[in-house]
């Protein structure tokens, strides 16, 4: 496949941007989290695989809605029915995949991405060659009691107990809770400081993150709240990495359990890693993918 910037219509008229880095016959399409975040963590991931010796050809993409992709117009009642739901997403992965010519690949997903990688890997499985669920629960009732454990960690009880008020009046937006929330974020999303990942503005789409998620990572009032796939795990065939970073918002203990319970799979965590742990870690990081890949390559994982 031809390296740079690709841009595809999906079937519905809209637009997306894919980028695709590296080299190699070993195909590699990554998803982004939020829902409605970006690609960015996962822009050197071709040069970090190279690092670990490995030539791998990664494809990453602005789901619809996300920064470089068009973006529907989400005040439409049809456009919020027909889009901010999880089949239009799980599908979209496989109208990429089919657009890009991609088949027998590796599928990555981070957080909201995860998600997305355990779905598609027990519906179109047949496509798959590995899976790779980086920091993200089969079940969000795992992820919201850990969030509270975080907060009692990271917090004061003062400051706890501002936050849940705060959040009961729906006051977010106040200085003194985004204060809280920043602070969060540098132990248990972004640890490497300063973070690669900042902007010059809030790149993230709020109709699309609000839907699903809420309006902080901290606190899930949207469609997530419901979510579990426990009882699909079971269906996810190919073999299968569970990765997280040791010190971030998904349990350690879900992840290993998650191992468990896929027919193939293994657990590893990135030390000193939060949310974002390929960019706070890399070099870990990527050596566990890159070793996972060339296991499931010469057919000896978990063997």
């Amino acid at each position: 496949m031809k390296t740079g910037t690709k841009i595809i219509t999906l079937d519905n008229g809209y637009h997306l941007w894919t980028n695709t880095q590296g080299t190699g016959n070993i195909h590699l399409l990554a998803l982004h989290g939020g829902p409605g975040g970006e690609h960015e963590y996962w822009e050197d991931a071709a040069k970090q695989l190279k690092k670990q010796g490995l030539d791998v050809q990664v494809t990453m993409y602005d789901q619809l809605g996300s920064w470089y992709s068009d973006s529907p117009d989400f005040s439409d009642p049809k456009n919020r029915k027909d889009i901010l739901n999880y089949d239009y997403f799980l599908n979209e992965v496989d109208e990429v995949r089919e657009k890009l010519g991609l088949d027998n690949f590796y599928l990555i997903g981070q957080s909201w991405g995860g998600l997305l990688v355990q779905e598609y890997a027990a519906k179109f499985g047949q496509h798959l060659k590995g899976a790779i669920i980086s920091s993200m629960v089969d079940r969000i009732d795992d992820y919201t009691k850990h969030l509270e454990e975080v907060r009692e960690k990271a917090l004061t009880p003062e400051q706890v107990a501002y936050m849940k008020d705060c959040e009961a009046k729906g006051d977010y937006d106040n200085d003194k809770y985004q204060s809280y929330v920043d602070i969060l974020n540098k132990g248990y999303i972004d640890r490497k400081q300063p973070s690669k990942l900042s902007h010059l503005i809030d790149v993230t789409n709020t109709d699309i993150y609000g839907a699903f998620q809420g309006d902080n990572e901290f606190v899930v009032t949207g469609k997530l709240a419901e979510w579990n796939f426990t009882d699909q795990l079971k269906n996810i065939k190919v073999p299968t990495l569970v990765t997280f970073g040791e010190h971030e918002t998904m349990p350690i203990e879900t992840g290993k359990r998650m191992a468990q319970m896929i027919p193939n799979a293994k657990f590893v965590s990135t030390p000193e890693g939060g949310h974002h742990h390929m960019i706070d870690n890399p070099d870990v990081y990527y050596d566990h993918l890159a070793t996972f890949i060339r296991e499931v390559e010469s057919d000896t994982f978990n063997k």
